[in-house]
């Protein structure tokens, strides 16, 4: 079944939203209110329990029965816990065609022109080149009580900095069809991020990211999220030095190995850049120096890109 567009949408651009679904019971009602309220109308919701012990498989089946009857698909997959990656990219893989898909986390809010939004800003990248779309958000607690912005792009998003950092939080994100059949085709690491897989696979083919200034969601923030949003820089840095150069390097590497897996989805440029980022790592701390001066390979800020470059001395 193709998602279907709202022949009063004047657009007659259709959305698939995907949504996986764990234990959201909480928040749920005002996710999916938020989606009734989206000035773009032309949108399906596809969506798949992750193994919820709570009510929240009978929240979406009740949507499904009443406001959004019509426009609500629980997918078949495979029952019980997946995790979020792969919960969202099984989800990915077996939505029906769309001229757009948008992921959605269970506990947040979108604004009334999420959607509209991102679509206008897709409509300016050519077909053919994978594009993804995502946008700041309005950080929130548990009752939505206004907490601030998340941090701006300061530098322009692309590759190799994807492979430093994520820039693309998921529950803005917009892809083209172009970008869907690009991250359908990939094979992602067991240890990433839907969103951050989704904003590396797209970037490292060349594609387009378009990062909206001005935010497209409430983000909630509470005990149970999944990833958060990145709180204050000194917090953040010293929590960094604890950890350690490991754990970051442990995805950086899965993500180098996952990429020049597929190296028929790579840009030329991306393709030589990770060759010599690979080469690098291979190679005493002394002799990686030189690879640190690759162009895009830093973080949004000073401060974090000093403390990358560190990590990729030592780890």
């Amino acid at each position: 079944m193709a998602t279907e567009a709202d022949p009063s949408d004047p657009s007659g651009r259709s959305v698939a939203i995907l949504l996986s679904a764990y234990n959201g019971a909480p928040f749920l009602p005002a996710q999916l209110e938020s989606l009734l309220a989206q000035t773009h109308r032309s949108w399906r919701l596809y969506w798949r329990d992750d193994g919820s012990t709570d009510a929240t498989r009978a929240l979406l089946r009740d949507f499904a029965a009443g406001p959004a009857a019509g426009r609500v698909v629980e997918l078949p997959s495979p029952a019980g816990r997946l995790g979020a990656t792969r919960s969202f990219l099984e989800l990915l893989a077996l939505a029906p065609p769309a001229d757009a898909i948008a992921f959605a986390d269970q506990d947040d809010v979108w604004l009334p022109d999420k959607l509209a939004r991102g679509l206008a800003a897709l409509a300016h990248a050519p077909a053919e080149t994978p594009t993804l779309y995502c946008a700041r958000q309005t950080l929130v607690g548990p009752t939505l009580a206004r907490i601030g912005l998340s941090f701006p792009i300061r530098r322009p998003p692309g590759f190799p900095a994807a492979l430093t950092q994520n820039i693309a939080t998921g529950c803005t994100a917009v892809l083209n069809p172009a970008a869907v059949r690009l991250i359908a085709a990939s094979r992602p690491p067991p240890i990433t991020l839907h969103d951050w897989w989704s904003y590396l696979v797209v970037a490292a083919a060349g594609g387009r990211i378009l990062a909206d200034p001005e935010p497209a969601v409430l983000y909630r923030q509470h005990a149970g999220n999944l990833v958060g949003a990145r709180g204050a820089w000194l917090p953040r840095a010293l929590g960094a030095l604890r950890r350690g150069p490991r754990p970051f390097m442990m995805v950086f590497r899965a993500h180098l190995a996952a990429l020049a897996a597929t190296p028929e989805l790579l840009s030329p440029e991306a393709a030589a850049s990770l060759a010599r980022i690979a080469a690098a790592l291979e190679s005493p701390p002394w002799r990686r120096f030189p690879t640190l001066a690759l162009a895009g390979l830093h973080r949004q800020t000073r401060l974090e890109t000093l403390l990358f470059r560190l990590w990729f001395l030592l780890g």
